[in-house]
Order: C-alpha cells, then sequence, then structure tokens
C-alpha cells in the first residue's frame, strides 16, 4: 500500500499534452504533386504539425506504411503503376491500425469514386487539384481521426478496468472462508453477494480456542483493485492478530495502529470483530464505526450497543473499548454492510435499517443459513432486480449452549 501511495505523490497529474503530429502519406506517380504539396503545407512542416511522406505507388506506399506506422493519413491518387488507388485501399482495409484515406479522381470518374468509398475511403478529391479544397478536406479528416482515437483510448481504458475489477472480485472471495460453521454449542453462516463494481466487504471467523469463537465483518471504503487489496490485508491482520489471544478493543488498536501508515488516503475501514463464549453466550466486541449489528431475542430484535469507536485508518493513535452483550441459548447476532440498508427500490426509497428490523421481527427463531438466505431474498424483491450499487454481505451466529 505504501508504494501505491508513494507513485501517486511522485508522479504529477498528467498535463494536456501539445497537439500531436500528423504524418500524411502522399501517393501519386506525378513528380511535380509533390512539389506543390511541399510548398502549400511548408508552414505546418515547420512547425511540427505536420510532416509529409511521398509514395509513387501502391507498392511503395505499403513499405512506408510498415516503416512508418504512425501515419494516420493516405493522400492517394486512383490510376498509378505497379498498384493502383483501388488495390492499395483493399490492402490498407487488411491492416490492423488507425487509418484514414482520401483518394484523388479525375473530375466525373464517379464508378472509381464510388468503389474507392465501398472499400473505405474516407472522402475525395478531383483533379486538378484545389489545394485549399485539399486543406479543408484534411483538416476533416484531421478532427475524424482525433475522435476515432479517444474513442479507441477509452475502449482500452474500459478494457483494463474490466480486467483489474475481475482481478479484485477473484480477490475479494479468495479471502473469505467457507460460509457456515456449525457445532453443538453454536451455529454461523455467512454470505457475501458481490456486486458489478467490486467493493471492500469481507466477513472471517475462527476458533481463538475450543471455547471462544472469534468473528468479524467489515467493509473497505470505495470501490475496485483499491479495496480488495486492502480488505485482504486488514482481514489477514485481523486474522493473525486475534489468534494470539487479545481481546477485541487491544486486536482492533492494534490493527488500526499498523494499518494507517500504509494505507492510501481517503480509504478507511469499518468493521465489527467479536468474540463468543461458546459457554456462556458472552459477547465482547468492538465496533469500528460500522452499522450495528442487530440481537434476536424471541419475540425483539435490539441494535447492539455502539462502542463509540471510528473506522480504521482515521486516526493512527484511537483506542478502541469494548462492549459486552450476552445471549441466551437460541437467541443469535446477524451482523451486515451497508449494502444491504442501502439497497435502492425503483421508486428511489432504501430499505434502510428500520425495514430490516421490521422484517426480523418475523425471523427469530430461524437458522443462520435460512434467516440470511430470506433477508437476501426480501432485500432482491425490494430491489424489484435492480443492479446492486454495493456488495451485500451478513453474518450471523446463534449461540445454542450447552
Amino acid at each position: 500500500m505504501q508504494s501505491e501511495q508513494a507513485l501517486h505523490e511522485a508522479v504529477p497529474f498528467p498535463v494536456e499534452a501539445a497537439a500531436p503530429l500528423l504524418k500524411m502519406l502522399v501517393v501519386d506517380d506525378e513528380p511535380d504533386l509533390e512539389t506543390l504539396v511541399r510548398q502549400k503545407f511548408r508552414r505546418r512542416v515547420r512547425s511540427g504539425e505536420l510532416e509529409l511522406f511521398f509514395a509513387a505507388d501502391g507498392v511503395e506506399a505499403l513499405e512506408i506504411l510498415a516503416a512508418e506506422p504512425s501515419i494516420d493519413l493516405v493522400l492517394t491518387d486512383i490510376n498509378m503503376p505497379r498498384m493502383d488507388g483501388l488495390t492499395l485501399l483493399g490492402r490498407l482495409g487488411e491492416l490492423d491500425r488507425l487509418l484514414k484515406v482520401i483518394i484523388v479522381s479525375a473530375y466525373g470518374d464517379m464508378e472509381n469514386i464510388r468503389t474507392a468509398m465501398n472499400r473505405g475511403a474516407f472522402d475525395f478529391i478531383t483533379k486538378p487539384i484545389n489545394f485549399d479544397d485539399l486543406e479543408i478536406t484534411i483538416d476533416k479528416t484531421l478532427r475524424e481521426l482525433k475522435l476515432l482515437k479517444q474513442s479507441v483510448a477509452l475502449q482500452q481504458q474500459l478494457t483494463a478496468l474490466q480486467r483489474e475489477l475481475e482481478l479484485a472480485s477473484q480477490i475479494q472471495l479468495s479471502v473469505l472462508p467457507s460460509p457456515a460453521f456449525d457445532r453443538a454449542d453454536f451455529e454461523l453462516f455467512a454470505r457475501m453477494i458481490p456486486a458489478q463494481e467490486v467493493g471492500g466487504d469481507f466477513y472471517d471467523f475462527f476458533l481463538l480456542d475450543d471455547d471462544h469463537l472469534g468473528f468479524v465483518l467489515g467493509d473497505v471504503s470505495g470501490k475496485g483493485m483499491g479495496a480488495a487489496l486492502l480488505m485482504a490485508i486488514t482481514r489477514t491482520m485481523l486474522r493473525a492478530t486475534a489468534l494470539r489471544g487479545l481481546s477485541p478493543e487491544t486486536c482492533v488498536t492494534h490493527v488500526n495502529r499498523v494499518l494507517y501508515p500504509e494505507t492510501m488516503k481517503r480509504m478507511f475501514v469499518t468493521l465489527v470483530y467479536g468474540i463468543l463464549d461458546t459457554r456462556t453466550g458472552a459477547i465482547s466486541y468492538v465496533n469500528a464505526g460500522h452499522n450495528p449489528p442487530y440481537l434476536l431475542r424471541g419475540e425483539r430484535v435490539e441494535a447492539l450497543p455502539r462502542t463509540e469507536g471510528l473506522g480504521l485508518c482515521l486516526m493512527p493513535d484511537f483506542e478502541y473499548r469494548n462492549g459486552t452483550a450476552r445471549l441466551a441459548p437460541g437467541e443469535a447476532l446477524l451482523l451486515f454492510t451497508d449494502g444491504i440498508t442501502e439497497a435502492v427500490a425503483p421508486s428511489g426509497e432504501r430499505f434502510d435499517e428500520e425495514r430490516l428490523e421490521a422484517f426480523l421481527h418475523g425471523c427469530n427463531e430461524t437458522a443462520p443459513g435460512p434467516l440470511i438466505d430470506a433477508v437476501l431474498d426480501a432485500v432482491n424483491r425490494f430491489a424489484d432486480a435492480a443492479p446492486q450499487a454495493d456488495d451485500l454481505t451478513l453474518l450471523a451466529v446463534r449461540f445454542n449452549g450447552r
């Protein structure tokens, strides 16, 4: 993470470059034409705006194009020895490059002009050449080339972004444990439904010893590769620290101090980390700026009290404090990310905490797996198949007692 931040600080934001040099190839067997073209465009050549190349026929033109891959524009006559302009057009269509071709033809030679346009010519001018008209045609062609290059660049950026999102999605899913973990004294189930834009949701659970279960659910700000990488680092660091047997407040405080200098600015992590005593149902937990989980107590649904903790990576020396709760046999705890409560209906309404709490009143006796499936089904029906804007992630643990 630090190296990525240093790269952003070291490299200034790119400024707009000067107008790119246009390279134009003129293909014609009339020797006087080169002199006339050079005379007409001498100012553009001197200013560096234009570079000219000349060929006497299609064969020579293809050789020059092979040696100069940055030529943008070809101005070619139709009637030439060895390879005429129409044959050259066909060969140019086989090249995998952006090229615009202007055909030069005798006045009234509409049959050849139509053939040239059908083979991909962008425009045409007639002989004798009116050089003012030629300059206007070239400028029009340049504008079209600029738009095409911008389109290609955008397509390349989209392709690169898609590859990044696919890799981020693989990172996001690869670090998550299998969704279910059941014993006689407790049941646990977790699930994440990734959004189209990769975010940084994660969950984890692990036994600290035979009598204590650690569980965590979190959300990294932002989207894409950066969020996926920070999610993977946070999850790995939290698990490694928690397995040392530290309390939630000590564990989260330590992880925050280590992560803070390594994290890019404006990125942070919210999470809930708790430890369940599988003998008594006692829970010790830290809420680091996350949505409060819900306690499902028979006929009651209660929000787990906040512990007034900030998200990780916002303050390096923040001291987190434990909260406590207790589950009776048969009671459960449901953790979720804001993709659940911020799901949007076609009307623009959000699913929100009140709607989730009301829904949970009818699910108090449901096992963790079916409970999570029911919540996800309710959210999907509420959104009416609208695309997800964020990951949908939940973790439920029910205490059965011994």
